[in-house]
C-alpha cells in the first residue's frame, strides 16, 4: 500500500503531494523535508530505494523531477519504479513532453491523472490510456460547451 506521492524539484521545492494515509500537517512538513533531503543526496550510483522509519521509499529522477513513493516494506520496489515510469509516460502524452511548469500549471489535472491510477493507496490502473480517458471527456465536454 502507498503511503503517499511526491512531486519534487531538484532544489527541493513540493509540486505535487498526495497522501492516502492521514498525517497531521507539521509531521507531513518534517517527513517530507527528511525523505527529499535523503533522495536529492542519493548518488546516481546508489539504488533508487531505501527504508526510512517504518517504510520504504523509492523514487526515480526525471531531469529535473523527483517522483518519490512512501509505500510498506512488504511493496515491490521494482514494480513501483516501473509505475513511476507510467505516470510520468502518462503525463507526457497529456502535456506532450511534461515539463515542471506544466504540473505547476495545470495541478489539478496531475491530480486528476493520480486518482484515476491510484485509488486509497493501491495501484487500480495500469493502462496510461484508461487513466487519460477522464481527462480527455472532460475537455471534449468543455469543447463542445456543455
Amino acid at each position: 500500500m502507498l503511503k503517499f506521492v511526491l512531486l519534487v524539484n531538484k532544489h527541493g521545492q513540493t509540486r505535487l503531494s498526495q497522501y492516502y494515509q492521514y498525517q497531521p500537517l507539521q509531521e507531513r512538513v518534517s517527513l517530507e523535508a527528511d525523505v527529499v533531503r535523503k533522495c536529492l543526496a542519493r548518488d546516481l550510483s546508489q539504488c533508487n530505494f531505501f527504508d526510512y522509519q517504518d517504510f520504504r521509499v523509492v523514487f526515480r529522477r526525471y531531469a529535473g523531477l523527483f517522483i518519490i513513493i512512501g509505500c510498506e516494506n512488504m511493496e515491490n520496489e521494482l514494480a513501483l519504479l516501473e509505475f513511476i515510469h507510467l505516470f510520468v509516460e502518462s503525463l507526457d502524452v497529456f502535456f506532450k513532453d511534461v515539463c515542471e511548469l506544466d504540473i505547476m500549471n495545470h495541478l489539478e489535472k496531475v491530480h486528476l491523472i493520480l486518482d484515476e491510477m491510484v485509488s486509497h493507496g493501491e495501484i487500480v490502473e495500469t493502462n496510461k490510456y484508461r487513466a487519460l480517458a477522464p481527462l480527455a471527456a472532460m475537455h471534449k465536454a468543455q469543447a463542445t460547451g456543455r
